[in-house]
């Protein structure tokens, strides 16, 4: 079987992660198959952060909780790594450019050995001005809409085994 095709149908999303924050080449390469997305009129329009502070992850995890309405919680599974897709404010395809970004750092996480899952609730964090502050406090200028977070890390435990696919999701016209 295609390389490709297999690491799709093998990832799933991981909820458990070791606290050992991954190699900065091995995430370069997660952030450099995301900007490898396809993207609306070849505009590139999405930025990726990438956060491996264990401070800022632990201040993103209790906003996004708040947000979820699942406060005390953690939405990021002790991942050591969020890599946080963003895309220009007002951009008509902004949603989904981010949404292919996501499945590429997915997928090449899964390639590279990492577990990976996305994380709702980037839009929200980021119309706060705290975090519309904070992005430009590391130099991203601009507006920007939140898409999502990859949370990447090592597995603890085992992959999950896939869910059974649902019947009549094809349809055929010749």
């Amino acid at each position: 079987m295609n390389e490709v095709i297999k690491a799709m149908l093998e990832r799933r999303s991981i909820r458990r992660f070791k606290p050992d924050v991954p190699e900065k080449e091995v995430l370069d390469q997660i952030i450099e198959a995301g900007l490898y997305a396809a993207s609306g009129m070849g505009r590139q329009t999405t930025i990726i952060v990438a956060v491996t502070n264990r401070e800022i992850i632990e201040k993103l995890s209790k906003v996004n909780a708040e947000i979820w309405g699942k406060e005390g919680t953690d939405p990021f599974y002790g991942a050591p790594a969020i890599l946080i897709v963003l895309a220009e404010k007002g951009w008509r395809n902004g949603a989904y450019d981010g949404s292919l970004v996501m499945g590429n750092l997915m997928l090449a996480a899964h390639a590279l050995g990492l577990g990976s899952i996305w994380i709702n609730r980037a839009k929200q964090e980021f119309e706060m001005d705290e975090w519309k502050a904070w992005l430009k406090s590391i130099g991203a200028e601009g507006e920007w809409e939140g898409v999502g977070h990859c949370a990447v890390g090592y597995i603890d435990g085992d992959i999950p085994k896939p869910a059974p696919r649902k019947p009549n999701r094809v349809f055929w016209v010749e």
